[in-house]
């Protein structure tokens, strides 16, 4: 009983100070310049990967549906704002082998710039070299290995997306 006494006091003493220190969960701010709804374009593709733009922007506009489903515009008309981007490289690099020829992992890299347009063609935010790595397992087969790269890239698509996200989101 009498740590109880202690502890619920306690308690609501961290919560107001966590409060008063503007301590929030990531991506629970707003977006810049009082956006409320972003339409999400087809990022542009500068690399040689085809169908990467499409892995990207789909996974981009999950996050935003998982995040904050409201602020997606289904149409550039209904939009405050025009998030545009484009996918700069991907390349794979070797990161381990299994003697002095064999590759055993590779870890594929992807960098972007992103920029958010107002109607009015005013820039409001950019991230230029945003960038990322997975790592992922080389195997003798051609077709594992193709699909175990491209697992890679969704997965690094997923956490680029949540970098987006709150980066767009954070209040500083």
């Amino acid at each position: 009983m009498f740590n109880k006494v202690r502890i619920i006091p306690l308690f609501f003493l961290c919560a107001l100070l966590g409060h008063a220190c503007s301590y929030r969960f990531a991506g629970s701010g707003g977006f810049p310049d009082n956006v409320e709804k972003i339409f999400i374009e087809i990022f542009e593709n500068s690399t040689s990967k085809a169908g990467i733009e499409r892995v990207v922007t789909n996974q981009l506009i999950f996050e935003f549906t998982r995040q904050r489903e409201q602020s997606l515009a289904s149409d550039v008309k209904d939009a405050d704002a025009t998030l545009k981007g484009v996918i700069r490289s991907i390349r794979t690099k070797t990161i381990s082998r299994v003697g002095t020829e064999v590759a055993s992992e590779r870890e594929v890299i992807m960098s972007l710039d992103l920029r958010l347009i107002k109607p009015n063609g005013e820039v409001i935010w950019t991230a230029k070299g945003l960038s990322g790595r997975q790592a992922y397992d080389v195997s003798d087969l051609k077709l594992e290995n193709d699909r175990n790269e491209s697992l890679a890239i969704a997965r690094l698509s997923e956490r680029i997306s949540e970098r987006i996200f709150s980066r767009l989101t954070d209040d500083f």
